[in-house]
């Protein structure tokens, strides 16, 4: 029998093998990111105007110099590069450089496969993750240079685009959708038996899609166990759902006291939770629980999006249209069709009250659908001007990724603006979308440069 101080002495050296470890891998991990900033060195963009985010007047003629990641210096006036730079030069010709592009409500992994592929125990996860690198390459190139991620394995992704290994935009990760048994991240067939009563982990848990979590002690360990992961912000599911088969879109989910959980685990780690709700009964139950976004909220009444303004909670809206889905029942259908006549009601409202909103697209299971993910920008002129949604897709959404605060993954440099300090993910762009959206329809001719973190991924002008 071992004595308990050689025990002791074990574990104390388990411990320091184990620091050392995640060290190392930290120090490998800057050390690549920093290779990745000293290849970009310098780019000089001349004779541009700007829309900084913010403002609805552009700027006069201007030049940005951005060295390595962040944008160094804008004027009116002639830029001197500093010597010896790597300098890129690019004449804008009096083209409009704007900030990258920022979707608030993704799911990379699911919007890369259908559903039957992902629940298929024959596909592996280097197919799975081979199709979201592929998808998050021509979502860069469709100028979103951030996204939120709300629900998906995708932490391994997030690395790999980080550490410049594949293209893609930054992303902000929820880690796995914590739901309740029968909520709208439980996706079993009706003949898998919950794990408590007989049955084996679901497939979405296997591959870290969700956690079925009941009760207040499975579900702080749910978003513990996001957060051990690199969680920049928690999704909870508070209410029924169109893409998940058993739940009908009226329920409200999970208890007050379990969302409370999720709340107050959140919040020790510095972050906020986000919820999954559309009606008036989910979201001011999730409200009560301290929530601060609320996703969706098509079905809401009007009473309750005076409290979410009276409460300074962000609303993440979408644009949902009708469309074909490959495999969805008629109810499903119907539940999409009830969401969908809600959607003028949710954004004229957030205008009338003067709510914090955000926008995403919040594409689910058919990959060839995000090629659609500009129009939904166009799609914004039925309730919004120009100017309007392009500040709400820059400036406006990037507000909200500031509340993942200590969690915020990239805290070195403003996003969604053109700024000194700024990091530098800007978008050059033939035409003016503030007189005429379209343009950012027309992503593959319009957008000419798209640049994220000072490096340059297109450029049709060299």
């Amino acid at each position: 029998m071992r004595s308990p101080y050689k025990i002791i002495i074990g574990l104390l050296l388990t411990v320091v093998l184990a620091f050392t470890a995640q060290q190392t891998l930290a120090q490998s991990q800057s050390t690549i990111m920093a290779q990745n900033s000293g290849q970009n060195s310098s780019i000089l963009f001349e004779n541009v105007r700007i829309f900084n985010g913010q403002s609805e007047q552009l700027s006069a003629p201007s030049n940005v110099l951005v060295i390595d990641n962040k944008i160094q210096e804008i004027n009116t006036n002639r830029i001197n590069p500093p010597s010896g730079a790597n300098l890129t030069r690019i004449n804008g010709n009096g083209r409009i450089l704007m900030p990258g592009l920022i979707d608030n409500h993704v799911h990379l992994i699911f919007t890369s496969s259908t559903l039957p592929e992902l629940l298929s125990p024959n596909v592996t996860e280097e197919t799975i993750f081979a199709r979201a690198e592929v998808q998050a390459e021509e979502m860069l190139l469709r100028g979103f240079t951030t996204i939120r991620d709300l629900g998906g394995p995708v932490f391994p992704l997030k690395r790999k685009i980080d550490q410049g290994q594949v293209p893609g935009p930054r992303i902000y990760p929820s880690g796995a959708m914590i739901s309740q048994t029968s909520g709208h991240g439980d996706f079993r067939t009706l003949n898998e038996r919950s794990r408590r009563f007989g049955g084996t982990i679901s497939r979405g848990e296997e591959m870290g899609a969700t956690f079925i979590a009941d009760g207040r002690d499975d579900v702080l360990t749910a978003t513990r166990e996001n957060l051990r992961q690199g969680a920049s912000q928690i999704k909870v599911m508070a209410g029924g759902g169109v893409s998940s088969i058993y739940d009908p879109i009226d329920v409200t989910q999970y208890t007050l006291d379990e969302m409370k959980a999720a709340v107050e685990a959140a919040a020790d780690w510095g972050t906020y939770v986000t919820v999954h709700a559309y009606t008036p009964r989910a979201v001011r139950r999730a409200i009560e629980a301290g929530v601060k976004c609320i996703e969706h909220g098509q079905l809401l009444d009007e009473d309750t999006m005076k409290i979410l303004a009276e409460k300074d909670i962000w609303l993440s809206a979408q644009v949902f249209e009708e469309r074909e889905t490959p495999g969805f029942t008629e109810e499903q259908k119907a539940k999409r069709t009830l969401v969908v006549q809600g959607v003028t009601n949710a954004f004229n409202w957030a205008k009338k009250y003067n709510i914090k909103l955000a926008w995403g697209t919040d594409y689910l299971f058919v990959p060839e659908r995000n090629q659609r993910q500009n129009q939904d920008i166009v799609n914004l002129t039925e309730w919004f001007t120009p100017f309007e949604a392009l500040k709400l897709i820059t400036h406006d959404n990037a507000q909200l990724l500031k509340l993942s605060g200590e969690r915020n993954p990239y805290k070195g440099g403003a996003l969604g603006v053109i700024e000194k300090d700024a990091y530098a993910d800007l978008i050059l762009v033939d035409g003016n979308p503030l007189e005429d959206l379209s343009i950012m329809g027309d992503y593959a001719n319009k957008f000419k440069v798209i640049v994220k973190d000072g490096k340059i991924y297109k450029n049709t002008l060299s």
